[in-house]
């Protein structure tokens, strides 16, 4: 009797060298496969249907959109892909978001590697891999059907996009482009923000985006 084929990987970082790290790590099991890397989430879709992968790693932050509205696309044009999140970020920003936008787990990148291959097979298992202090916390939100306590947590996914967008130092007119929405949108996206976490003015906002981005603290 035959093995069963690898499962396929395809891997979704904007720094090569990640990619290029990830890619031997996984194609270092017998059970899994590198089909395809994607530095963007455009390349991503773009190869989502030549490659049929049975799971697709995902970095949270991309240079064209987030990972977040990447997973979304993937959940909803291509049955059966499962998604996986990586990311520099602590879980606590993003986890809670990755599993409503659709992923089934998430792995910081300070994991070490064993962590990334179990998460993996965990998934293509039907499971879900968060650590353990995760999963008590999504627990308590689902069980309480909120988000969660953090300002941060306040803001829509779209809104925290813009956020980081705009503490990486973009423009209103750039994160428009970024996004393919308007500059009047952005800025009605600005405004709720503000009124979210409770800042004056816009040079407040970007002070508390840019700071937000670099340590994933505001205040």
């Amino acid at each position: 009797m035959s093995d069963p084929k690898p499962k396929r990987i395809l891997i979704v970082d904007d720094h090569p060298i990640m990619r290029l790290g990830l890619g031997k790590l996984v194609d270092a099991e017998p059970d899994l496969e590198v089909c395809h890397e994607a530095g963007t989430a455009r390349e991503a879709l773009a190869h989502l249907e030549q490659d049929k992968p049975d799971l697709v790693l995902v970095d949270m932050t991309l240079p064209d959109r987030s990972g977040l509205e990447l997973i979304k696309d993937i959940r909803a044009a291509f049955e059966g892909v499962q998604c996986l999140a990586i990311s520099m970020h602590d879980e606590e920003l993003y986890a809670e978001r990755v599993l409503r936008a659709g992923g089934r787990g998430y792995v910081m990148k300070e994991e070490a590697p064993d962590k990334l291959i179990e998460a993996i097979r965990r998934v293509m298992a039907g499971g879900v891999f968060l650590s353990e202090k995760m999963e008590t916390r999504v627990v308590e939100l689902f069980a309480g059907g909120g988000r969660g306590g953090t300002p941060v947590d306040r803001l829509s996914d779209r809104e925290l996009e813009v956020f980081r967008l705009l503490g990486q130092g973009h423009g209103t007119r750039e994160v428009a482009g970024k996004l393919g929405v308007s500059v009047r949108t952005i800025d009605a996206h600005r405004a709720h923000i503000k009124e979210k976490l409770g800042l004056r003015d816009a040079t407040e906002l970007v002070h508390q985006a840019v700071r937000w981005v670099e340590t994933g603290q505001i205040g």
